[in-house]
């Protein structure tokens, strides 16, 4: 028995109160907007190009995995993720203590905010620099922890404009991010630059290199210019002669498992022992190991599905430039459509034809690589909002 009272059918209902403030932070805080679905349009196949969602799922290994799962969910997962830590440890050849798992790059990315910039003792907030536009996550989760966002415009091309960055570097700057292929306008960075930037950063600002998408460049034909500049930037390689700088990866997209969340963080000792007591307990749960585990036992297969990807990924963006667009070289999965002002009006056509794409308002539009139906249904779209707008391809060509 208890005290409580069964609510009388007649008892009036509760006045709706004045609205709980949240912290002030919030009022400045942009809203993360997942990709939605595309419309039904009678007569088409839908198609959902923007979230940059792996079209071919698991692969056989993850897909067995899942099947043959023993569900103990009435136990607590691994907090420290051993058994996933350890195969990637035997991967990637890092100590299995230099790696941080987290629930996908974005709660791994959070621990990092949340260890290494928020506010000083004296109330001032620290700096996080970063290239924009990029992942729309940054500012949300900067902002959260309580920094201020330095916001640095990226090159006319789509990428990072590293000498700016490093120009924008103050004695509050505590964290600075690089997204490497950037998302959502898809150009890698290159080993050079990034060596080169890096000698610039005092060694007390932790630098991450977000390489959500690195498995897409490493299935990448390489341009003269990225071939010159010591390759596209990979950063294991880079982690070794950086004790400040943190590798931030997820299982998310080439891996399939973006409905799981599961990434992690590589770093050295000196950063990994205090981001694990930023750490969300339990954040990786026992399934989403398991696969991803499987994922990394079998390199082969994730190759396999990432080749067939970027073959898509290529014909697109031939295609592309082929009827008039100008489309910045993406190593990701994702291509980007600079539209400016009319990105609106082209999200809202792909819409009435089944398609969803993700805009950024008012910059441009990015597609994911979809099926092969579908990119080529982008194709078609993208040639008919170039006749109808007078053959000029996008605004601001």
């Amino acid at each position: 028995m208890t005290d409580q009272q069964p609510h009388h059918p007649d008892a009036p209902e509760a006045e709706p109160g004045r609205p709980i403030p949240a912290r002030h932070v919030f009022g400045g805080l942009p809203t993360y907007a997942a990709g939605k679905p595309p419309r039904v349009v009678e007569g088409l196949r839908q198609f959902k190009l923007s979230s940059n969602e792996n079209p071919l799922g698991p692969v056989p290994s993850v897909r067995r995995a899942l099947e043959e799962f023993d569900a103990a969910t009435h136990l607590y997962p691994d907090p420290l993720a051993t058994r996933l830590r350890t195969a990637l440890a035997g991967s990637l050849g890092v100590p299995a203590e230099d790696i941080v798992a987290g629930a996908g790059s974005y709660g791994a990315l959070t621990q990092i905010i949340s260890t290494f910039a928020g506010q000083a003792e004296s109330g001032e907030p620290d700096e996080v620099v970063y290239a924009w536009r990029s992942f729309e996550a940054y500012p949300i989760i900067v902002g959260l922890g309580g920094a201020r966002s330095v916001q640095v415009p990226f090159t006319p091309e789509g990428e990072h404009d590293l000498d700016a960055m490093a120009a924008a570097v103050t004695e509050r700057t505590r964290v600075i991010l690089l997204c490497s292929p950037n998302n959502p306008t898809g150009p890698a960075l290159t080993a050079d630059r990034v060596e080169a930037f890096m000698s610039r950063v005092p060694d007390d600002v932790v630098v991450v290199l977000d390489e959500a998408y690195l498995e897409f460049c490493e299935a990448s034909e390489l341009t003269e210019r990225e071939r010159a500049e010591g390759g596209l930037a990979e950063g294991v390689a880079l982690y070794r002669r950086h004790p400040n700088l943190v590798v931030l990866r997820t299982f998310s997209k080439a891996a399939g498992l973006a409905g799981l969340r599961v990434g992690y963080s590589i770093s050295h000792p000196a950063i990994t022992r205090t981001l694990r007591v930023a750490a969300t307990p339990f954040s990786v749960s026992s399934l989403a190991e398991e696969c991803a585990v499987a994922a990394v036992e079998h390199p082969g297969e994730i190759r396999e599905q990432v080749s067939w990807i970027v073959a898509e990924r290529e014909r697109v963006v031939a295609g592309l430039r082929r009827i008039g667009w100008e489309v910045p070289v993406t190593r990701a999965n994702f291509v980007w459509l600079a539209l400016g002002e009319r990105t609106a009006e082209f999200a809202a056509f792909a819409e009435e034809n089944a398609l969803s794409v993700r805009a950024f308002h008012p910059d441009g539009v990015r597609a994911s690589i979809g099926e092969e139906e579908a990119n080529t249904r982008l194709l078609e779209l993208c040639e008919r909002f170039a006749s109808r707008a007078g053959g000029q391809g996008p605004a601001g060509r």
